[in-house]
């Protein structure tokens, strides 16, 4: 194990020199605290997902979470997304791919902030639509928290945290989904980028070849 990576109320995610498939890898350990959050305004994203029961403990619960997490990052993964690759989940720890260099993680969009400006912010955007789509179209998931605060960039577009993620059938998928672009064209507006919502959520929910 090595240094803290990011902390936040729910999780801290540390960095880990680890082995998967008999090869060396660099690793990301995620630890959701068990004593100090609070995961009552998860239930929503629990609720209506047919591949768990929500009706646990508040200790269960956040095993729970941490399944639900490896379980999207898995679908997604397999699905072609640019997410961390999924290793193993114990109870509240998760182990996934290591998203940085030199055990310096990647920053997120809203680290980079104004110097996107010198990037190919128009290439940066439609990589992140083309993952939200196959998210959707391949994985059958909706990220439901999406912004520039879960999206890393190294080299290109890396989606994170995807705990809350929900299937498209749950009740709030639509919702939620509507939500993800509504951050997104709001971010990159600001970058110049300009972006009709109701044309992006029709393009990932439309009829046709697959993403």
């Amino acid at each position: 194990m090595g240094g803290v990576i990011s902390t936040g109320k729910e999780a801290n995610v540390f960095y880990a020199d680890g082995i998967y498939d008999g090869k060396a890898v660099p690793m990301a350990v995620k630890i959701y605290r068990t004593e100090t959050s609070s995961f009552d305004k998860m239930d929503e994203y629990i609720f209506g997902d047919r591949r768990f029961d929500y009706r646990v403990s508040p200790r269960d619960k956040i095993y729970l979470w941490t399944e639900k997490e490896f379980r999207n990052l898995e679908r997604a993964y397999e699905a072609g997304v640019r997410v961390p690759r999924p290793y193993a989940y114990m109870k509240n720890v998760l182990l996934m791919e290591f998203i940085g260099e030199n055990e310096i993680p990647a920053p997120t969009l809203v680290e980079i902030g104004k110097e996107l400006a010198e990037l190919d912010v128009e290439g940066i955007f439609s990589e992140i639509l083309e993952n939200v789509k196959k998210l959707y179209r391949r994985a059958k998931l909706v990220h439901a928290d999406l912004s520039e605060y879960n999206i890393m960039l190294l080299e290109k577009p890396v989606i994170i945290d995807m705990g809350q993620a929900v299937l498209i059938d749950h009740p709030k998928a639509m919702e939620f989904l509507k939500r993800d672009i509504r951050n997104l064209v709001r971010f990159f507006r600001k970058l110049g980028i300009k972006s009709d919502e109701e044309q992006i959520y029709e393009e990932v929910v439309g009829e046709g070849d697959e993403a």
